[in-house]
């Protein structure tokens, strides 16, 4: 999302920062002669469903990644795949035959190639339920953006201790894992007389430009350890936006900023792709998949990066001119959620729809501003939506970020300029550990209407995430069947909740 704002820069290093540089190696920490493997990160699952997980975990130097874990009254010893420089020492082994609705604690080493083995990294995560057990799951995005690192003597990432605090059954990170496009300065103002001083690194001191950059984005989230405690406690489910590339960006664009040396965006595109998919745990070839989560839950999760047109006025009148998901991908969506056994389906999506997201050119997101029918991105909107109504798809809820705010939003064709769809609720939350903005202005096309907001005060864009501002979100589907839905701030207290009825 654009956010016409960055921060001075220092050449300083923190003393942290002084320790992290003696990394010598690219995309790996200098190894001792004779020492043992370590695993600066620790360990993380992902995609975990009813009987499988994904886990994660990351060397320092060659070696090959053992897991463990308790079950059925004994110890199981699972054999991974060796890791190398190649993958920035990155190692991920999925789990089957797991049972259902069961808390699993594992251990993750390495045996390097000299025999030697790290100590353990211990993680837990919880499979989806069989049956009809509650389920509660936390989502919200944009992490250490606009500058704003980790401060430790202002708490570091707060917000992921509040979650922590929630006992989630799962995350769902909407995208901005990372800002690759940010710099991570020694200090800048807060904005209320104080400065922010962040840890840094030598790779965060600039744009991310070389697999090496933007790797190095992603490992400096873990130097906070809410942010470890966090991953190491709950399962992840991971999308992407722009900020794992670049501000704004959409395959085949071409750079004109002096920041860069590589100004072919589909260049930056395969390195922060590449970096994305080694530092997540995604089950899936392809970013948008299908997480069933048990028979009362199933999340589709999409990427609206991949195969999206250039950014414009979005006025077009045929989607293939300006898409979004892309054709392939709508289908995709309207066919699984046509077929979904799941009482509760939730799209999980890096933009929300009717919000307006400008960019230089036009806009970026998918509302377009013209208060008629659907035209440019909305056209792939429009579509799936009246497929949904006609399939007679019911429980459809929408999560997502990106605005740096967060609010409920409720979209009802007698309201809207285009009116073949049934009304569904979207719930906005973010940024976990970023700058705060907000609010956004609506394209009523599809008849949204806000039902609650908490943004920063007007004129106090760029919040410091000491302020205040930062947010998640939590859903809870209860033995009733009730979807509940609140809105958290920074410290996990409740600004807004709903109960939503199941439709049949």
């Amino acid at each position: 999302m654009t956010r016409l704002w960055s921060p001075r820069r220092r050449t300083l290093l923190s003393g942290a920062a002084a320790l992290l540089a003696c990394r010598g190696r690219t995309g790996g920490d200098a190894v001792a002669e004779g020492s043992r493997p370590r695993l600066p990160e620790g360990a993380f699952a992902g995609d975990v469903g009813v009987d499988s997980a994904l886990l994660w975990s990351r060397c320092d130097r060659p070696a090959t990644m053992v897991v463990e874990y308790a079950l059925g009254g004994r110890t199981h010893r699972v054999v991974g795949p060796r890791v190398d420089a190649a993958s920035d020492f990155v190692g991920h082994l999925d789990l089957r035959g797991l049972p259902s609705g069961h808390v699993l604690e594992y251990s993750v080493f390495f045996e390097g190639d000299d025999g030697r083995a790290s100590d353990p990294a211990r993680g837990r995560l919880r499979t989806a339920p069989g049956g009809r057990q509650r389920v509660r799951l936390l989502w919200s995005g944009d992490t250490a953006g606009q500058g704003w690192g980790i401060d430790p003597a202002r708490g570091g990432m707060a917000t992921y201790a509040a979650m922590l605090a929630r006992d989630p059954d799962l995350f769902v990170h909407c995208g901005d894992q990372v800002y690759a496009d940010a710099p991570i300065p020694a200090e800048q103002p807060t904005g209320d007389g104080e400065v922010w001083r962040n840890l840094t690194t030598p790779a965060r001191s600039k744009v991310a430009e070389t697999l090496a950059e933007f790797r190095a984005a992603y490992r400096y989230n873990f130097l906070d350890e809410h942010f470890r405690r966090f991953h190491a406690a709950v399962a992840t489910i991971h999308t992407w936006d722009d900020h794992e590339v670049l501000n704004n960006w959409y395959p085949g664009e071409r750079l004109d900023d002096p920041r860069y040396h590589e100004l072919e965006v589909d260049v930056l595109a395969e390195r922060g792709r590449q970096a994305f998919r080694e530092h997540t745990a995604i089950a899936s070839p392809t970013i948008h998949r299908v997480i069933r989560y048990g028979p009362l839950l199933d999340l589709f999760v999409v990427d609206l990066r991949s195969l999206r047109g250039a950014n414009g006025p979005g006025l077009d009148v045929d989607p293939t001119a300006s898409p979004l998901m892309g054709s392939s991908q709508i289908a995709w969506l309207g066919a699984e959620l046509a077929a979904s056994k799941a009482l509760w389906k939730i799209v999980v999506c890096s933009q929300p729809i009717g919000l307006l997201i400008p960019d230089q050119v036009g806009f970026e997101g998918i509302a377009n501003g013209d208060p008629g029918g659907p035209r440019g991105r909305e056209l792939e909107i429009a579509g799936l939506l009246s497929l949904l109504r006609g399939a007679r798809v019911r429980n459809v809820v929408w999560l997502t970020a990106d605005v740096h705010y967060t609010a409920a939003h409720h979209y009802d064709p007698a309201r809207a300029a285009y009116a073949d769809f049934d009304p569904f609720w979207e719930f906005v939350s973010g940024p976990l550990h970023a700058g705060a903005f907000g609010p956004t202005a609506f394209d009523p096309t599809f008849g949204p209407e806000v039902r609650f907001l908490r943004a920063p005060p007007p004129g106090q864009e760029n919040r410091a995430p000491s302020l205040g501002d930062q947010f998640f979100g939590e859903v809870e589907i209860d033995e009733s069947q009730t979807m509940i839905v609140t809105l958290r701030d920074r410290q996990g207290a409740s600004l807004w909740s709903i109960e939503l009825p199941p439709r049949t």
